[in-house]
């Protein structure tokens, strides 16, 4: 719900550009988590680690990371000449941008899940 019902259309736009955007929507998206009676450890942690998620786009170093990494070194060689660090998703210029898009978005989410289900277990 936070992701995508109650964040706003400036929120969505400006949340890695700015730090107070950032902040509202990882409020608001955390705040739905009261819901589930979390500690208020586990309810800070799901608060900061999407705050730190979106404001700094994580999902994107790890799209690069994960690319880098994984790849014959041939097409790293290849990759790095197109310049993908500079992509907004990560991905190397020439990838569908729909492709990159929802790429980018299921790496995203699942940090987050990563993180809500691990402060919701553990904390």
């Amino acid at each position: 719900m936070g992701d995508y019902i109650v964040q706003s259309h400036w929120m969505a736009v400006n949340k890695v550009k700015a730090s107070v955007p950032a902040f509202v929507h990882a409020l608001v998206y955390s705040l739905v988590f009261l819901a589930l009676r979390p500690s208020l450890l586990a309810w800070l942690a799901i608060f900061s680690t999407h705050f730190v998620i979106d404001r700094w786009r994580l999902a994107r170093y790890v799209v690069i990371i994960k690319n880098w990494v994984l790849a014959p070194s041939s097409f790293r060689d290849e990759w790095l000449d197109s310049n993908p660090l500079i992509t907004a998703t990560g991905f190397p210029e020439g990838t569908p941008v729909w492709l990159a898009t929802w790429l980018l978005i299921i790496v995203d989410n699942t940090l987050h899940l990563l993180c809500n289900g691990a402060a919701l277990r553990w904390l």
